[in-house]
């Protein structure tokens, strides 16, 4: 259970660390190329809160399933 517990977490914080790179990422492209985002009907960061959305779902189910393990390690 100790095993399962410790990759959940380095899943966790994958999920956060992709999550804030490739927003990252999204805000330095816009800066650089912000005419192409121009020519777009949404906002150039509506694809960032659809993934914080995204995110945040699977961080909330992560965190549930390690509450639920640390209980049965305990």
């Amino acid at each position: 259970m100790k095993k399962l517990y410790d990759i959940l977490r380095i899943t966790l914080w994958s999920f956060i660390g992709v999550f804030i790179g490739s927003s990252f990422y999204k805000f330095l492209n816009y800066k650089n190329h912000s005419d192409l985002y121009e020519t777009q009907s949404a906002p150039w960061y509506l694809s960032i809160e659809i993934n914080a959305v995204f995110t945040a779902i699977i961080v909330i189910i992560i965190f549930i399933i390690m509450k639920n393990i640390r209980k049965k390690i305990k």
